[in-house]
């Protein structure tokens, strides 16, 4: 359980630890402000985009065997990311950790339903423990960035992952159980189609204030994106063996799980990645204060998930708590939006960011436990690469989107701090719509009976 934690630990800090080093890095690559943000979405777009490759290869060759490659691929990516001294090289080191990460979480979440499965008691405690390694990694990886970029050098917020890999490479062997393999065939053309198709969408996204929205360049994009999208289908309804047999859909809950998860990550991430932002660039916090500045919300989101969401579960069921959770996120992304540019950590940014933490510990166990919990057995690394794509898709069109928003509302104009206020503000607006929909989108489609025995205790209680 403690290598799954670190591995859930890990894949998500290494999507959050590069916030604070973001401004060195644009000045010593030279990035710009447009494509700054695809330091994390080269990231999450190789992830989500070859979650659900990483998930069949569990199901085939055996969790614990992927749960290494992964961690070896992790290690070639961290140390390249370190060494890059351009924009491309950095771009495709970082997709490469995202292409270990794919195979490292699916793995990951397979090994904890083989351990805990059997119990829904102790799956209800594993989940809660693996949804809390989330959080942690996320603020751990803005601490740790805060405290390496003010007082050694950005490149060690990648080389930091090469000793705890080479650790976690030693220690599995040892206390990993191996995993169940089977016979089967890989859908590579599968895995080719929806990576491409969710890099092409997010990128059109994001290009798209550069562009123009009703630029042909923006649209010949977009509609690229959807045409390979919808061969993905096309090849996944008409294949023997594919790699998202569309008929785990029929799964009761499933797809609202899924949505659940999509929509938490299009709201969370944008948040965390301006409010870093306005810490940083409006109220002039330098690289550790603006990481030790998180703290607080991380440590509600862990106490969350750890004490309150498997009573709250328990006592009120699944679909209240991820209703509940996702209209209190929007109402903090919403308290966010009156930041000022004159503003302080105390009023301005640290209640509201705890009412928007307290939203994501309540429905993000839940929503979890369905997704993975409504699958048949040997769907288990398919059902954790889905819900695992669901999440770092929705984060990455999200953050696009938002990149957009802010774009357009002024985030562009470094210096002006009216302006730059002004754009994160209407970014943080945005991200609450996003998980207002969640909440109205669960509301409607979550059934609330005939429960899937698999589900871990997530059973309503009158």
């Amino acid at each position: 359980m403690g290598l799954i934690a670190l591995a859930q630990f890990m894949v998500i800090m290494d999507t959050s630890i590069i916030g604070v080093a973001l401004p060195r890095m644009r000045q010593d690559l030279g990035f710009s402000a447009e494509n700054l943000s695809w330091v994390f979405n080269a990231y999450v777009v190789a992830f989500g985009g070859l979650l659900l490759l990483g998930g069949r290869l569990s199901d085939l060759f055996g969790a614990r065997r992927v749960f290494g490659i992964g961690w070896v691929i992790l290690l070639a990516g961290s140390a390249a990311a370190g060494l890059a001294g351009g924009v491309a090289v950095e771009l495709a080191a970082r997709a490469v950790q995202g292409a270990g990460a794919a195979l490292i979480a699916p793995a990951a979440l397979t090994l904890l339903m083989t351990l805990f499965g059997a119990e829904p008691k102790e799956l209800t405690r594993a989940l809660a423990l693996y949804g809390a390694a989330a959080p942690a990694g996320g603020t751990a990886g803005v601490f740790l960035g805060g405290v390496i970029t003010e007082y050694a050098s950005w490149p060690w917020v990648f080389y930091l992952n090469v000793p705890i890999a080479l650790l976690v490479l030693v220690a599995m062997p040892m206390v990993m159980p191996a995993g169940g393999a089977r016979r089967g065939s890989l859908d590579l053309l599968g895995a080719l189609t929806v990576t491409a198709g969710l890099g092409a969408a997010v990128f059109a996204v994001v290009r798209a204030p550069q562009a123009g929205w009703s630029s042909g360049q923006t649209w010949l994009v977009l509609a690229g994106a959807v045409a390979v999208l919808a061969a993905f289908v096309v090849i996944q309804a008409t294949r023997r063996e594919p790699l998202v047999p569309l008929s785990i859909f029929r799964a009761p809950r499933l797809a609202a799980a899924n949505v659940a998860q999509l929509l938490l990550g299009a709201a969370w991430i944008p948040m965390w990645f301006y409010l870093n932002l306005y810490l940083q660039q409006v109220l002039g916090y330098s690289a550790f204060p603006s990481g030790a500045a998180l703290l607080p919300m991380t440590v509600l989101i862990m106490a969350g998930m750890i004490a309150v969401a498997p009573w709250a579960m328990a006592r009120f069921g699944p679909k209240p708590m991820i209703v509940a959770g996702l209209v209190l996120l929007a109402a903090g992304l919403g308290w966010l939006a009156f930041v000022r540019p004159a503003g302080s950590f105390a009023v301005d940014v640290l209640p509201a960011s705890l009412v928007a933490a307290l939203g994501m510990s309540l429905a993000f166990i839940p929503s979890l436990g369905i997704a993975i919990g409504a699958a048949r057995p040997e769907e288990g690394g398919l059902a954790s690469g889905l819900v695992n794509t669901s999440y770092q898709v929705g984060s990455a069109l999200g953050l696009a989107a938002m990149t957009a928003v802010a774009a357009a509302a002024g985030a562009d104009r470094l210096g002006d701090l009216p302006a730059l206020t002004d754009g994160y503000s209407a970014a943080f607006v945005g991200a609450a719509i996003v998980a207002a929909a969640g909440a109205v989108a669960v509301a409607l489609t979550l059934r609330t009976r005939s429960l899937p025995a698999a589900e871990p205790e997530l059973a309503t209680r009158p």
